[in-house]
């Protein structure tokens, strides 16, 4: 079996598996991105997220965190929802409307490795989906399904970037595909949507005052009063940057049915999230990446809203 007909078949996995597009790179040293990644800690823009610090060398170089790799196949599952919350509610990012991604992905990851193997024979390799050092966007955009755009995020052409982005490290070697051009243009629309001024002028994200961050990974009891009454109403993650962005008019729903929400969950009104209490927490969240938050952090974020 020559390299193009095991790129194929590895490719055609993918697609079976329900990814929405899959793209290969040679797993070679992110050398553009080392200078990125270097200046962002350096600038403190990972505020207090330290483990972004460790394991520098890993997330550029795949062959240290998977001896022998040869190639990164990048995968893009598409988790736009075109469900609503109640009128006034505070509100959660999409992508935690249904179960906690991690679970969803690396369940396909793993029938994604297996099938491999028994189509094309052994290949050695990891799995990776948000849970490892990785710079996901950074091989999403090397192999070309879409560009960084100006709020760092991933766009994808065809489809924008409701997307959870994933990866298979492997040992077996593979057609690699090229990088896109930019099509952000001279658009602006996400920089200047964003009121809390987190997007800065060279695609730089301050997450120091990121909504997202400050809703999810922001351990502090309270959010910092510099930020009362900026927060738009979101209790759990931010969207804002995604919705105004003119490529994500092409965003369609996802067909993923763990995706799907809780219907109580989008029927809970603004008085209703007022008295929410631990045990409601549990049950509305079971299997979510809300969890992550936990009941503590999700209240105090309800706190600083209500």
């Amino acid at each position: 079996m020559n390299i193009s007909e095991r790129t194929r078949i590895v490719k055609s996995i993918g697609y079976e598996l329900g990814f929405d597009f899959v793209g290969v790179s040679k797993a070679d040293f992110l050398e553009e991105d080392a200078t990125r990644l270097e200046s962002w800690l350096k600038n403190s823009h990972h505020a207090g997220m330290s483990y972004m610090e460790r394991n520098f060398d890993k997330r550029l170089d795949p062959t240290i965190l998977v001896p022998g790799a040869r190639s990164v196949v990048s995968l893009l599952y598409n988790y736009h929802s075109n469900s609503k919350q109640h009128p006034g509610a505070p509100k959660l990012a999409k992508y935690a409307y249904g179960e906690d991604y991690h679970f969803v992905i690396k369940d396909k990851l793993k029938e994604y490795m297996k099938a491999i193997g028994d189509r094309i024979g052994e290949v050695g390799g990891r799995v990776f989906v948000d849970s490892a050092p990785v710079l996901d966007r950074a091989w999403a955009r090397k192999s070309g399904l879409g560009w960084i755009g100006k709020n760092s995020m991933l766009i994808n052409k065809e489809k924008g970037s409701d997307f959870f982005i994933a990866e298979l490290i492997i040992d077996l070697e593979l057609e690699a595909d090229g990088p896109i051009k930019d099509y952000c243009g001279t658009c602006t629309k996400c920089i200047d949507a964003c009121p809390t001024d987190a997007i800065e002028e060279d695609r730089t994200l301050d997450s120091n005052k990121c909504i997202s961050y400050l809703t999810i990974e922001l351990k502090d009891d309270h959010i910092p009063k510099e930020f009362e009454g900026m927060m738009e109403d979101w209790m759990f993650g931010c969207d804002i940057c995604q919705d105004v962005c003119p490529w994500n008019r092409f965003a369609t729903q996802n067909q993923e049915p763990r995706f799907s929400p809780n219907p109580s969950l989008l029927e809970m009104s603004r008085e209703n999230w007022k008295e929410l209490n631990e045990e409601q927490f549990k049950w509305l969240f079971k299997g979510s990446a809300v969890k992550r938050a936990k009941y503590s952090g999700l209240k105090r974020n309800l706190d600083a809203l209500l």
